[in-house]
């Protein structure tokens, strides 16, 4: 396949590129397919040459190239398949050429780099919007400022204490003639202590009447008594209530539960975590990321609802028990639940 022998000169002068190289393949009896494989191609393409067919090789170039492979391959000159080429070709090569696109590339109009830089500024300003968005339908926001929350005390290894109360202690009332003005009202009780002992007191007019003149100032001078007997009594009746109750649970040998104890929360970090709770009314009552070796003591109104990051690092109490956090964590290792519903 590969000896190089002239052919029939009579029989190539009219012959095209595509039957000479048939006819000496036959002549060597080679398939299309050894042909395909010798040359590497495919075996549309080799079709196309044989049949004068380029639309496979639409580039002049590689077709001249294809051409003289393929006459290399079966050992005879590539000249006369070439000048056949040309003979019939040539004036299709050229206008091809001539045809050629030429790209030029032109630098962006200053009005286009405006419109960029606009619709980047736009995108730009929606992606933060989404953002914000998102971050407000978790529940997120700025953290509680002082006088949001309940006090939040959390307590070092080291033994420091830090303590964040909510607000300054209020204001003392003014108290006018009768008393203070913002004392919580008394019980049945005391309220029945103090009739009784405003009405085994005289009054300022009596004691005028009794004593005279001369004792008027001292009975005027004395009105602050007879005006704050009632309510030393009435402190006197709540005071007693209140031993009585803790007397009564001592003796029944059952602990006083108090509203605190049902509300507060201790957590102890070993971990770093993001730490958040909500109360009953629906109050951020903690938030922050706690460091590694301090604890915290929250209080609130329960239910609670609370999320728990790094939940592996994280020791929660409530109500004297230890609170599961690692079975309450997905797979992000946060525990989002509502603890005391």
């Amino acid at each position: 396949m590969s000896d190089t022998h002239e052919p029939d000169p009579h029989a190539n002068a009219t012959a095209s590129p595509g039957e000479q190289l048939r006819r000496e393949r036959e002549n060597q009896a080679l398939t299309m397919s050894e042909v395909a494989d010798a040359l590497n191609l495919r075996l549309a393409v080799v079709r196309g040459l044989e049949e004068d067919d380029y639309e496979e090789v639409p580039i002049a170039a590689y077709r001249r190239g294809y051409l003289r492979a393929y006459a290399h391959l079966l050992g005879i000159e590539d000249t006369p398949v070439l000048e056949a080429y040309r003979a019939r070709y040539a004036s299709q090569d050229a206008a091809q050429h001539r045809l050629t696109p030429v790209q030029v590339s032109r630098p962006p109009s200053r009005l286009g780099a405006w419109l960029f830089r606009l619709v980047s500024l736009l995108v730009l300003a929606g992606l933060i919007g989404l953002t914000l968005t998102w971050w407000q339908s978790r529940g997120g926001g700025e953290p509680p400022s002082i006088g949001e929350s309940d006090p939040v005390a959390v307590d070092h290894l080291d033994g420091s204490t830090s303590v964040t109360e909510s607000e300054a202690a209020p204001a003392a009332t003014t108290p006018d003639a009768t008393g203070p003005a913002d004392l919580p009202p008394l019980p049945e009780a005391a309220a029945e202590a103090a009739e009784a002992a405003s009405a085994t007191r005289p009054s300022v007019a009596e004691t005028e009447g009794a004593t005279g003149g001369g004792d008027a100032a001292m009975a005027a001078g004395g009105g602050d008594s007879v005006a704050t007997a009632p309510r030393e009594a009435a402190d006197a009746a709540v005071a007693g209530e209140r031993n009585a109750d803790t007397e009564s649970a001592d003796d029944n040998g059952e602990p006083v539960a108090t509203q605190a104890d049902a509300g507060r929360l201790a957590f102890t970090f070993s971990e770093q975590s993001w730490t958040e709770v909500f109360d009953a009314t629906n109050q951020r009552v903690f938030v922050g990321l706690q460091e590694p070796g301090t604890t915290a003591s929250v209080e609130g109104e329960p239910p609670f609802r609370l999320t728990v990051g790094n939940a592996t690092g994280v020791e929660l109490i409530w109500q004297g028990e230890s609170v599961d956090l690692v079975e309450r964590a997905g797979a992000n290792n946060v525990a989002r639940f509502t603890l005391g519903e």
